[in-house]
């Protein structure tokens, strides 16, 4: 297998997507295949600890929906729309689906391992996870390691682990696992239960290390704060208070939905900060290993650059790395609607000292990464290109010409809505449903993107996006043209949700509180 990887890098390099390279070398020991049999699992949210979201085999066709599965199965709608952050499924190399599934109307989750080919339950188990105090539900989110361990958050900031979640056993073996020590949690579980709460999904590295955020809201006996926690390989946990990450002691907790994210070596931890729902906050960087902090940004707005950024709760903008190693993170503009409520992906370098060129839009998204030869039509001087929505709310001023875009993170242009200096679009595509809610008003107000993480899949130079016109598209980067949809539904108005793909390529895309799989 070493060989035959060796192989791929020297002679085929276009195959070898820019940010794969780690993934491979992590997988090196994990099987002894040759490399066309290589799978790799679609292991957390936005696929990789950088959040990437780069397929790593062909999709398959949208011809028809294979099977879908409830993700909630007592969604609460709030007139025609449903405000909640579903949780991303998981797929592991030998493609089991794992589907985080909401079982009440106010909370109660359980974790159900499915069979890829058919949908066919293989395994479920339900959790005591609980909410952390929350406006629109927040996501519930585990994550496989490289060695295929799934975690799952349990109650009082613990996690669950199952080492076999390919089995078919109805009753696999569940472990408990606790930051603060499990022998703390058993001597006085109730104190936890009622005050510590995982509020992020969870992130691992190549080596099973892993990292969540987490509440804090009342007294415990080891005296916790809320902050970001780590748990090793070996079942050892260590944490930091979000106070302790910045020189601010207003900082108190971490951003809700905010998944950690990992620099290309894996050595540098990237996680959002605030001083509570809605305010201000940092995009903090601290060693993976200790939790130590290294460095941290005061997120600011773009067009007004003295007043702090609105880091929002409500949302699930995580940090993106990119090959380069710059990290990408999506905040809300201040004061609010003076960017029609699309806010701003903020930019930096990959220590946080240098501020770069910003997207338009950032608004509980991000940003995948696009190779720039997945463009045909580009002919910059990036190596890579970025995927983002592009939505323009009529309800915040905008025309509602919704859209979605590919930016080139090293070039600029004016934005023709804010009037500031962004990044410049190489692609957009609007959705192709018309807004009936707007359309007298806006004739051409189109429905909007609802994804928080859009599927790239470098094989058919596509991106995978789903809309609340309730359709799962392929937007084709060469033609720039939506040449494939599945009807998933009739519609409605949601918080935001991922698209994936699986190891044998097939498409999934959550819409109105289900799960489908969509492919050949």
């Amino acid at each position: 297998m070493t060989s035959n990887l060796k192989t791929i890098f020297a002679c085929s390099p276009q195959r070898v997507v820019p940010g794969f390279r780690a993934v491979i070398c992590g997988l090196l020991m994990a099987s002894d295949a040759g490399a066309q049999s290589i799978r790799f699992p679609w292991s957390g949210y936005a696929h990789t600890p950088q959040h990437d979201a780069i397929a790593s085999v062909a999709s398959q066709p949208l011809n028809r929906i294979l099977w879908h599965v409830p993700v909630d199965l007592n969604p609460q709608y709030s007139g025609s729309e449903l405000l909640i952050h579903y949780g991303s499924p998981l797929i592991t190399r030998s493609n089991t689906v794992i589907v985080p599934v909401k079982t009440g109307a106010a909370g109660g989750f359980e974790v159900e391992a499915l069979a890829g080919g058919s949908g066919a339950t293989n395994w479920a188990r339900s959790t005591d996870y609980i909410l952390p105090a929350h406006n629109w539900t927040p996501s519930f989110s585990p994550v496989l390691t490289p060695k295929n361990r799934l975690y799952f958050a349990g109650g009082g900031g613990t996690v669950y682990y199952c080492d076999t979640p390919d089995t078919t056993n109805p009753s696999p073996a569940i472990g408990q696992l606790a930051f603060y020590g499990l022998t703390n949690y058993t001597a006085n579980t109730n104190a936890y239960l009622a005050n510590v709460f995982i509020c992020t999904p969870i992130t691992s590295d190549r080596y099973g290390n892993i990292f969540f955020g987490f509440q804090v809201t009342g007294s415990t006996p080891v005296n916790l704060q809320s902050g970001i926690a780590r748990i090793d390989y070996n079942g050892t946990g260590t944490w930091i208070a979000a106070s302790n990450t910045v020189t601010n002691a207003a900082v108190s907790q971490v951003v809700m939905n905010c998944s950690p994210a990992l620099s290309n070596d894996h050595k540098t931890l990237y996680e959002a900060v605030n001083n509570g729902y809605s305010g201000y906050g940092y995009l903090v960087a601290l060693d993976s290993r200790t939790l130590a902090p290294l460095t941290n940004v005061r997120l600011k707005d773009v067009k007004i650059p003295a007043n702090d950024a609105d880091v929002d709760d409500d949302g699930t903008a995580s940090p993106a790395v990119g090959p380069d190693g710059d990290v990408y993170f999506g905040v809300l503009e201040n004061p609010w609607y003076s960017n029609h409520d699309r806010g701003w992906l903020l930019h930096f370098d990959s220590t946080l000292t240098q501020t770069r060129i910003p997207g338009a839009f950032g608004w509980d998204d991000t940003a995948s990464i696009v190779p720039a030869s997945l463009v045909p039509s580009y002919h910059g001087n990036s190596s890579y290109l970025l995927m983002t929505k592009y939505n323009n709310y009529v309800e915040a001023g905008g025309d509602g010409v919704n859209r979605i875009a590919i930016l080139d993170p090293q070039n600029s242009e004016t934005d023709p809505i804010s009037g500031a200096t962004t990044m410049k679009e190489v692609l957009t595509i609007a959705g192709p449903t018309p807004d009936s809610a707007n359309t007298n008003s806006y004739p051409n107000a189109v429905r909007e993107w609802c994804i928080n993480s859009a599927a790239v899949d470098p094989s058919t130079r596509s991106v995978l996006a789903n809309n609340e016109d309730g359709k799962l598209y392929r937007w084709d980067l060469t033609s720039n043209m939506l040449t494939q949809t599945n009807t998933l539904t009739s519609g409605i108005g949601e918080a935001y949700t991922p698209t994936i793909v699986g190891v044998d390529g097939v498409v999934y895309a959550i819409n109105n509180a289900t799960l489908y799989a969509v492919g050949r």
